[in-house]
């Protein structure tokens, strides 16, 4: 089982500029419409797929989806894992952690208390 990552600890990597590849579990649409700074679209039902995308077994990779109850980036770390990928970390908390601690995201779709927007 692939080890947590913290929000913190996620974000102490990205803002030292750390070499690792932030994945996102999620389907297209919701990857289209928010994601992590920096992160790549992965969704789960596409994982065996992965070497398309992530070449090297070796590199540091960080996966995550909505929340803690959604399952996509917890089952896809472990298949990483079981494909061969050495170094994968599991940021359990999600997408809804990182909007609601007022971190950025990119996308099409805006975020923010003051427009009433939240993930769903």
């Amino acid at each position: 089982m692939a080890p947590i990552i913290t929000r913190e600890q996620l974000k102490a990597k990205m803002d030292r500029g750390d070499d690792f590849v932030l994945v996102e579990a999620l389907s297209p649409k919701h990857y289209a419409s928010a994601h992590l700074p920096g992160a790549i679209n992965l969704p789960y039902e596409f994982v065996d797929e992965a070497e398309k995308v992530l070449p090297d077994k070796n590199a540091q990779i960080v996966v995550y989806c909505m929340n803690p109850d959604c399952l996509a980036s917890r089952e896809e770390a472990r298949e990483l894992e079981e494909m061969g990928y050495e170094r994968v970390l599991h940021y359990a908390a999600g997408k809804q952690d990182w909007v609601r601690a007022s971190l950025p995201v990119e996308g099409w779709r805006l975020w923010g208390r003051r427009r009433g927007n939240r993930l769903a």
